[in-house]
């Protein structure tokens, strides 16, 4: 695939996918552009990077259509100097984009060939930015603590009070799934001291998320 046909893919992706859905930031946009997001695909289903839905990506897990990555980026409101926890690293496509939106990113992810993956992908691309670590995410990263935003990328049963109080700044913002198994509703989350005011943003699916505070991991028989 030439870099022109990348570029139109791209393109073609942004405007039907993310502008004619509503998501008008400059900032996010300019972000989406800077991602080849086929980098962050299996060689053998690259051709499937720019598709309008999510793919998976080993291990049980995916990474988000274009429009959601978006729609959350769009919603945690970046600020260039801030300092961002992301629980979920995945593929490191969503870490990639908030790396072009924020001074520093800290994920946390559980699956370890993931991460070695998305480690990889990310030098590739030149971000210097991101740090990451394997754990439980909902443990959220205690030494580095407190951060401006928290985006979560996968779907807890309940909000995970503890992780938002005790992490995320006051005044800060969270984005993630909250939700049964089968379906979630995004929240954006705003601290102001020890409330946590909830706004919906839409109906969603994703993997679960595994720790203290999410589901529990399933037994291996």
């Amino acid at each position: 695939m030439s870099s022109v046909s990348e570029l139109t893919s791209l393109e073609q992706m942004i405007q039907q996918q993310v502008v004619d859905r509503g998501i008008r930031e400059t900032r996010v946009l300019e972000a989406l552009r800077q991602v080849p997001r086929e980098r962050f695909f299996p060689a053998g289903s690259r051709d499937e990077a720019y598709a309008d839905r999510a793919a998976p990506i080993g291990h049980g897990q995916t990474i988000s259509q274009p429009y959601i990555v978006a729609l959350m980026t769009q919603r945690l409101e970046i600020e260039p100097t801030n300092r961002v926890l992301e629980i979920g690293t995945g593929s490191g496509y969503q870490t990639a984009i908030l790396a072009h939106l924020a001074a520093e990113i800290y994920s946390i992810e559980r699956v370890k060939p993931l991460l070695d993956e998305a480690f990889e992908r990310l030098m590739e691309l030149g971000i210097r930015n991101v740090h990451l670590q394997l754990g439980d995410g909902t443990m959220g990263w205690p030494q580095q603590a407190p951060f401006d935003r928290i985006l979560i990328a996968a779907g807890a049963p309940q909000l995970p009070r503890a992780l938002l109080l005790n992490q995320l700044k006051d005044g800060g913002i969270a984005v993630l799934p909250v939700g049964t198994q089968e379906e979630q509703m995004l929240v954006q989350v705003k601290r102001n001291g020890h409330e946590l005011a909830q706004s919906e943003i839409c109906p969603c699916r994703f993997v679960k998320l595994i720790g203290q505070e999410g589901w529990a991991p399933e037994e291996k028989v």
